[in-house]
């Protein structure tokens, strides 16, 4: 059995404050992704592990700075959050091997990044925030957000794409295809994926049923 150890409620609070930009106005990265991504690490922590402190921070603050999807600085989002959690934790007394930590496993996190996370608290994170792009709460945060950039639910005559290169910049179901879909192959603790397994099913029942609607 791994070492147990859980995330840190008292700290949480410590850093909650600086978690993200409220000013935003992004309804999917916020308190309440927040919540989410930290009950899946809770879950996924209570059978796998990993160091209480560092993985707290790191959930807390993985999205302290936001990028928003359409932007050219997009895939530079999660090295941005660990420079500024970085400086957070400095404030705040934090070691340097700690805070190293904790940079990495944010700068991980992100699927736009393309990082292999290298830490059992790296896989966590990552897993954790991946289970909330997925699934039912998956999909409203798909449709969200193509709402938010101004793309249409799907292409009005090839909704499967199969007469046209896919583009879920213009099309939320196309980003089904290039993105939701493939997240669950790289899940990267046993928990994780199982949890995932479980959120796939659900989100290929609800896209079986909206294309039956559509077509």
């Amino acid at each position: 059995m791994p070492h147990r150890e859980f995330l840190d409620p008292d700290l949480a609070q410590i850093l909650l404050p600086f978690a993200f930009d409220p000013t935003t106005g992004d309804g999917a990265h916020d308190l309440g992704h927040l919540l989410r991504v930290w009950r899946n690490a809770v879950r996924i922590a209570r059978v796998e592990g990993g160091l209480g402190p560092v993985l707290t921070a790191a959930v807390i603050l993985h999205d302290c700075v936001q990028v928003e999807k359409n932007s050219s600085r997009r895939a530079a989002a999660s090295q941005l959050a660990a420079e500024r959690a970085s400086d957070i934790l400095t404030g705040l007394g934090w070691d340097t091997g700690a805070i190293g930590q904790v940079q990495h496993a944010i700068a991980a996190h992100s699927f736009s990044a393309g990082l292999q996370p290298g830490s059992l608290e790296a896989r966590i994170l990552q897993d954790a925030d991946r289970l909330d792009a997925i699934g039912l709460i998956g999909v409203a945060r798909c449709f969200y957000v193509a709402g938010r950039m101004g793309s249409a639910i799907h292409h009005g005559t090839d909704p499967r794409a199969q007469q046209r290169p896919l583009n879920d910049s213009h099309y939320a179901l196309d980003h089904f295809q290039t993105k939701l879909l493939k997240l669950y192959e790289n899940f990267q603790t046993p928990t994780g994926r199982k949890l995932a397994g479980e959120r796939q099913t659900a989100m290929q029942a609800y896209l079986a049923g909206l294309l039956a609607e559509i077509e």
